[in-house]
């Protein structure tokens, strides 16, 4: 069953599709580094003045901040005086630059945050799709162990009504005989009656948890396989826990625990709002460098395309209340006092989870023994009560009494074994385990492959 889970589970499909959505998100934001091809024609064709200007070029943004630029253009035409730098040689001009920051942006800016943001985001997809993953298991082990204690209720009521069914026969001749009464005799049909009732209502109770067993009991193509009564196993022998391993168990969970990695990604992202908001504390302060080449035959009898031209310039923009940056240092600030405290309850959630499991499974494993020596003992006295009515010396009421106290103590070990089990996936799942010890025994329905 548990390997049905891992494999065709359909909500677990849904939760492993965190990794493709968070992993889309990640090349989305890679993105803002593609590089940028940009082009226009503008053209003047009717006026005094008629120009034509094609431009084509490409910009490459560097991650570590600024960019690098290129490309190409041409002017035409008869342009207006205050415009001549719009013209080139007849061959066009080449030109290309760099541009790096100096103080804002050097360190981080909206690009790398943005990546480094979807980086821990698709971080934190593995821990999520984990949790999932470890609930799903301990639902459908409590399913699991559910349905068989239906079954193993099933026989015990089956096994109720044939010794009904058996001392029917008994009676019938002992009517016969003279020996008894008739009226003893539709008394322990009356009894047959009931307990083929009880059967009915049993069966139901099988045929329902097999149904919520198929939720999670899966074929290979993900259809809900719903397991009949011939599939029904018995409960494996429970085995105590070691008080001795608790320290140790609720460590491994603390190690373990999605939900802390959770946290801890979080965090790493909040962390990246926080340096963005120093960054932009910043003044923006940036250098730049273009180098530009006309070719071809000049375009003017002065020739002052035709040299190759250098510049360099600092740009400065500073803004001065620099209130956005305040803003998003403070909620940042917020965010990471809001998850060290959620960090702290996860922990302390986490060792009561372990210790409350712990002493559930403890309980339950002491009140199985109890409940074997009320189910010993319980069959013992209905043994001795049939003797004794076949002897003569008991009457039907008490017999019929001793065995449904034998029947009630039958169906308390299984109460006490089906708590006994659910605690242990609650266990299991306190220690982030998502393939429970019971897996490596073969307690699944028997035609499973």
């Amino acid at each position: 069953m548990v390997s049905s889970i891992h494999s065709t589970f359909p909500l677990l499909e849904a939760a492993y599709q965190q990794y493709r959505i968070a992993a889309g998100k990640h090349v989305a934001a890679w993105g803002a580094f593609d590089t940028k091809l940009k082009g226009a024609s503008e053209n003047g064709p009717v006026g005094f003045y008629e120009t034509y200007r094609h431009q084509a070029g490409l910009s490459q943004p560097i991650y570590h901040g600024g960019e690098i630029f290129g490309g190409y253009r041409i002017g035409r035409g008869e342009f207006q005086p205050w415009y001549l730098e719009r013209q080139t040689n007849d061959s066009g001009e080449f030109k290309a630059g760099l541009r790096v920051p100096l103080l804002r942006n050097r360190e981080i800016d909206a690009r790398r945050a943005e990546v480094w943001r979807a980086t821990y985001d698709r971080q934190r997809a593995e821990p999520e799709v984990l949790a999932e993953l470890i609930h799903f298991v301990r639902d459908g082990s409590i399913a699991y162990w559910n349905w068989v204690a239906a079954g193993r209720k099933y026989e015990i009521g089956k096994h109720a009504l044939t010794l009904a069914e058996q001392r029917n026969a008994q009676l019938r001749r002992k009517v016969d005989v003279g020996d008894i009464d008739p009226p003893v005799l539709q008394d322990n049909l009356r009894a047959i009656a009931q307990r083929e009732a009880k059967l009915i209502d049993l069966r139901r109770k099988v045929e329902q948890s097999a149904i919520k067993l198929s939720l999670f009991y899966r074929s290979d193509g993900g259809q809900p396989l719903i397991a009949d009564q011939t599939q029904l196993v018995d409960f494996p022998p429970p085995t105590a826990l070691n008080g001795a391993d608790l320290p140790s168990d609720a460590a491994i969970a603390l190690a373990n625990r999605p939900e802390l990695a959770m946290l801890d990604a979080l965090v790493r992202r909040v962390n990246v709002d926080a340096a963005e908001a120093r960054n932009d504390m910043l003044p923006n302060v940036d250098a730049q460098i273009v180098g530009s080449q006309d070719v071809g035959p000049a375009s003017s009898s002065k020739g002052d395309k035709t040299p190759f031209e250098l510049e360099a310039g600092i740009f400065v923009d500073v803004p001065l209340q620099r209130r956005k940056a305040i803003g998003k240092s403070r909620a940042a600030d917020g965010k990471l006092v809001q998850l060290a405290a959620k960090r702290r309850y996860t922990v302390d959630k986490i060792r009561a989870e372990v210790q409350t499991s712990h002493a559930a499974l403890d309980a339950a494993f002491q009140r199985l023994a109890k409940a074997r020596e009320s189910l010993r003992l319980a069959d013992y006295m209905a043994e001795v009560e049939r003797r004794k009515f076949e002897l003569g010396e008991s009457d039907l009421l008490s017999v019929t009494l001793r065995e449904q106290y034998a029947i009630e103590a039958a169906e308390a070990e299984v109460d006490a074994l089906t708590e006994f089990y659910t605690a242990r996936a609650e266990y299991d799942a306190a220690l982030a385990r998502d393939w429970p010890p019971q897996a490596t025994t073969d307690h699944r329905p028997v035609d499973e492959p």
